[in-house]
């Protein structure tokens, strides 16, 4: 089993990558640490382009029908409520999906695994985890750690799509530049529905605020609600059920307490690989970049990077064009995540933390010069729905 290619990591990189290949008459063997498929509940929303891309395999539509369409989004702050509202229904010629999905990204992991089980040619081996590579000019070797030892597979190329973590980035010694914010993110998820307290609210909602902003976000059956804690906040302070009860009543006030059914706390980071490739091994999803999740783009661009990789290496397999070609990947995914996820989710987290009533006032300004210029709205839509960007990188023809 040689002449195929191997993928490190059954999350929606991997498997979105997998996907293609297959589809591709292409063999893949897909290798994941964990003895399942993953079931983190970080990311949940699926941008219109993403949805576009994922509908050949069936997922979209099995995403639709375990999630909730969210046609607009939110900026708000408490004292005033909606500062602006937009509708993805402007983008209605530019996407067949003119609309996010919010689901747990979990279940794009099962959606694609079953596809994939059912077309006949999926090899995923769960409880293996890649250890270390080498490669020559004629293969790459995953060394991998399986429930029965050590044991060695080839393959063309690799991916390592494993997460932030990535042993093949950390193999290949490429640097993992940029920064990690001071504050961490605590989510915390409740049955309680916002929507009956604050009828006109979306499924998606910005608050804006100098002291404390926070971020609503609706999956079924549940609200997310996501809140900065201060640096120097121990563990054990913001896991205090009275600091989380605290945070849940800024964001809305009530006489009972609220149910908490989840709570999660993670560091953020904006860091990008600094190369994407390295031979025949490369970069996708988190292992090659990760940002705050302001913009529901983390999740979003590992997919776009994995069907961009996946496209290149079925057109140099079936000899439509050289190896050169894959240096295509790089050159257009890398200024795509420095340029436009990091710019535009360290954006989003500035504005909403605006302390000064200056800079408050430049970003309620920005709102309502956007949202009253129909050409500004469908402009502002294709950056934060990520179809803009997909666009810049189709232009870049040169590594």
């Amino acid at each position: 089993m040689t002449d195929r290619v191997l993928i490190a990591g059954a999350g929606p990189a991997g498997l979105s990558a997998a996907a293609y290949l297959i589809q591709a008459r292409i063999p893949v063997t897909l290798f994941e640490a964990e003895d399942a498929l993953p079931e983190n509940l970080r990311a949940s929303t699926f941008h219109p382009p993403t949805l576009d891309m994922l509908a050949p395999y069936g997922a979209t539509q099995g995403l639709i029908d375990q999630g909730l369409i969210a046609p607009k989004f939110q900026f708000r702050d408490r004292a005033n409520g909606c500062l602006a509202e937009f509708d993805f229904a402007v983008l209605k010629d530019d996407t067949d999906h003119p609309f996010r999905v919010q689901c747990e990204q979990f279940k794009l992991n099962h959606l694609l695994h079953d596809w994939m089980a059912a077309q006949g040619g999926a090899d995923v081996r769960f409880g293996h985890a890649i250890t270390g590579v080498r490669q020559n000019d004629d293969g790459v070797t995953a060394i991998v750690a399986t429930p029965d030892g050590k044991a060695e597979f080839h393959g063309r190329w690799l991916i390592g799509a494993e997460g932030a973590n990535s042993v093949m980035r950390q193999a290949l010694e490429i640097p993992f530049e940029g920064f990690t914010w001071d504050e961490r993110f605590l989510v915390v998820s409740t049955p309680f529905p916002f929507e009956d307290a604050m009828p006109d609210l979306t499924f998606v909602n910005y608050f804006a605020d100098p002291e404390q902003w926070f971020f609503l976000l609706k999956v079924p059956g549940l609200w997310r609600a996501l809140f900065p804690t201060k640096a120097e906040e121990t563990e054990e302070e913001i896991f205090d059920p009275a600091r989380i009860e605290a945070r849940m009543q800024w964001a809305w006030g009530k006489t009972e307490p609220y149910e908490h059914r989840h709570t999660t706390l993670y560091r953020v980071h904006q860091r990008v690989a600094e190369r994407y490739r390295t031979g025949r091994v490369f970069l996708a999803g988190d292992a090659a970049h990760i940002n705050n999740p302001l913009g529901g783009m983390g999740m979003n661009g590992g997919i776009h990077d994995a069907f961009n990789l996946a496209e290149k290496m079925a057109a140099v397999w079936h000899g439509e064009t050289d190896d050169r070609h894959l240096d295509l990947y790089e050159a257009q995914r890398r200024p795509i995540a420095l340029d436009y996820v990091n710019s535009h989710t360290i954006r989003n987290k500035q504005n909403l933390e605006a302390s000064t009533p200056e800079a408050q006032q430049t970003f309620r300004d920005f709102l309502a010069e956007v949202s009253s210029d129909p050409e500004k709205t469908r402009d502002y839509l294709l950056r934060t729905s990520m179809i803009a960007s997909l666009r810049a990188a189709a232009k870049i023809t040169d590594a």
